[in-house]
C-alpha cells in the first residue's frame, strides 16, 4: 500500500491585521512585532462570517477539485482544526460532511492544538493502509484570533494568531514504484506520504488556558465581565524558562525520528513545512537541521500562526516561490500547547 496526498487546498480571509497595527494596540514596538515575533500581516476573520465550517469547506472544495475527486467518493472526513469552532460541545466535522455532500463518508475529529496536521496525516495514514477504505479528506481551520486579547502582555506569544484553513486529499493505493516513491495514482498525487513521529511533555498542559469557559468554572455573567474568555498564560517567565531547554531538542527528535523511520537523515531533507513562531527560532530549526532557512523553508510572517494549518500553507507557499519542488523530501513539522512535537516526512510529486 502507498499513501498519498493527491489534492491541497487553503483558504484565508480577505481582512487583514498589520503588524503595526498590533504594536499600536498592544503598545509592543512595531520592529517587535514584525521583525522578531514575525508578523508583517496576518488575516482575520470578520465577526459575523468565516466560521471554521465556512472556512473548512471552500478549502476542501479546493483540495477535492485539486485532487480531481467527488466528495461521494470520500469515505472519511477527519477534522484537526480549533476546538474554537461555530459550537461548543459539536461534530464540526459531520457538519463539513454534510455541506460538501460526502454522503458515504463517516465524519471524525482528532485534536492536538498546532501539531495537529502531522498527526491527523499519521492517523488517517494507518487507517488507509489497514482498513478497507481507499479515500480521506483531513480539513482544519482557526480563527483563534479572536481569543486574543492584546492588551495582556502575558500572551504576547500569542499576537500571531491568524485564521485560515487547509485541506488534503489522501488516498490510498496498492503497489509503489520501483524507487519506492512514486505513488500508483496515475500521476495525480501531489506527495507520497512516509512515517511520522511526536512527543508530549504534559507538564505544559496548564501553560496556555482560557480561564473560564470549561466545567471547571462555566461561563457566567462574572466571566464575562471579568474578560476571562480569551487565551491567558498564568506564569509566561515560568512557562518560558522551562520550555526553553526542551524545545529545540523536541523538535529536531521527531524530526529525526519520522526520518529514521522513512530511511532517510538529516542530509537528504531539502524542504521543512514548519509551525509559525518567532523569526529567530524558525531560523535556529532549520539551520540545527542542515538546511538554508531562506531556501528549504517558508516563513509564514505575512499569514501569522495559523494553528494547525501552518504545514499546508507553507508548502503552498514553498512551490509557489520555487522553494519545494517534485522529487524533493519533506518534512511537516510542528508543535503544540501541551506540549506535544509532531513531524510527518513526504516526498514531493508536485
Amino acid at each position: 500500500m502507498t499513501v498519498g496526498i493527491t489534492g491541497l487546498g487553503t483558504y484565508v480571509p480577505d481582512e487583514t491585521i498589520t503588524g503595526e497595527a498590533i504594536a499600536a494596540e498592544s503598545g509592543i514596538p512595531e520592529e517587535v512585532v514584525v521583525e522578531k515575533m514575525g508578523v508583517r500581516e496576518k488575516r482575520v476573520c470578520p465577526p459575523d462570517g468565516d466560521h471554521a465550517t465556512d472556512m473548512s469547506v471552500t478549502a476542501a472544495e479546493r483540495a477535492l477539485a485539486d485532487a480531481d475527486v467527488d466528495p461521494i467518493d470520500l469515505d472519511v472526513v477527519l477534522y484537526h482544526g480549533s476546538e474554537y469552532k461555530d459550537h461548543v460541545v459539536w461534530s464540526a466535522a459531520a457538519a463539513i460532511t454534510d455541506r460538501l455532500g460526502a454522503t458515504n463518508a463517516y465524519a471524525t475529529e482528532s485534536y492536538t492544538l498546532c501539531a495537529g496536521a502531522p498527526i491527523a496525516l499519521r492517523q488517517v495514514t494507518a487507517q488507509l493502509e489497514t482498513e478497507p477504505i481507499d479515500t480521506a479528506l483531513l480539513v482544519a481551520a482557526s480563527r483563534e484570533e479572536d481569543l486574543v486579547d492584546y492588551g495582556n502582555e502575558d500572551s504576547s506569544f500569542m499576537f500571531n494568531f491568524g485564521s485560515g484553513a487547509s485541506a488534503f486529499v489522501v488516498e490510498g493505493a496498492d503497489g509503489e514504484s520501483e524507487d519506492g516513491e512514486t505513488a500508483p495514482f496515475g500521476g495525480r498525487a501531489r506527495a507520497v506520504v512516509r512515517a511520522s513521529a511526536a512527543e508530549t511533555d504534559g507538564s505544559f498542559a496548564d501553560d496556555v488556558v482560557m480561564p473560564a469557559g470549561g466545567s471547571k468554572r462555566p461561563p457566567s455573567e462574572e466571566t464575562v465581565r471579568e474578560g476571562l474568555h480569551t487565551l491567558d498564560v498564568p506564569d509566561p517567565d515560568g512557562m518560558k524558562e522551562r520550555l526553553g531547554p526542551v524545545s529545540l531538542p523536541a523538535y529536531l527528535s521527531v524530526a529525526d525520528t519520522a526520518l529514521e523511520r522513512s530511511g532517510f537523515g538529516r542530509d537528504d531533507l531539502d524542504f521543512v513545512a514548519l509551525t509559525h513562531m518567532k523569526r529567530s527560532f524558525h531560523e535556529r530549526v532549520l539551520d540545527e537541521l542542515g538546511l538554508d532557512p531562506g531556501r528549504d523553508g517558508y516563513y509564514l510572517d505575512e499569514f501569522g500562526h495559523v494553528q494547525s494549518v501552518d504545514q499546508a500553507l507553507a508548502l503552498e507557499r514553498g512551490v509557489e516561490t520555487g522553494r519545494l519542488e517534485p522529487g524533493d523530501l519533506g518534512c511537516l513539522l510542528a508543535a503544540g500547547t501541551g506540549y506535544t512535537w509532531s513531524a510527518t516526512v513526504i516526498r514531493w510529486q508536485g
